[in-house]
């Protein structure tokens, strides 16, 4: 009767553990990641919160901001599994991250020893990032 009971247990584990999802996935290679991010505007978010928004250029070029901050302009390279970003008011400045998609959408994981961060997509869109100047409205 205890070898039953300690069995149902083993399986009512492993079906837990079955439905969670993976934390570690695949990453996008640069021609995968190039391919879905070229000519849209993506929407991230962390953490249930807005994050910022990324609109992507042929070329590689990118247009980045924090959600009500200012854009920056930069572009972005492949460094093994990992996608980098460089802005250009920081050019010796290199955020990396490795990307892959889940049923969601594309997700991100931040490369730095310091930090854990962690984006989702939150909207896809063919449309440009609206980027106001300096001080609007000031």
């Amino acid at each position: 009767m205890v070898k039953r009971h300690i069995r149902g247990a083993f399986v009512l584990l492993a079906l837990m553990f079955a439905t969670l999802p993976l934390r570690a996935q695949t990453p996008m290679g640069a021609a995968e990641f190039e391919a879905y991010v070229t000519g849209r505007t993506l929407t991230f978010g962390s953490g249930g919160a807005p994050y910022g928004v990324e609109e992507f250029r042929p070329g590689r070029r990118t247009v980045w901001a924090f959600i009500g901050e200012e854009c920056r302009e930069g572009h972005w390279f492949a460094r093994e599994e990992q996608i980098c970003f460089v802005y250009d008011d920081a050019p010796d400045a290199e955020h990396c991250w490795i990307f892959w998609r889940s049923d969601s959408g594309l997700n991100a994981r931040f490369i730095s020893d310091t930090s854990d961060t962690e984006l989702y997509e939150v909207e896809n869109s063919p449309r440009p990032l609206i980027c106001p100047g300096p001080e609007v409205g000031v």
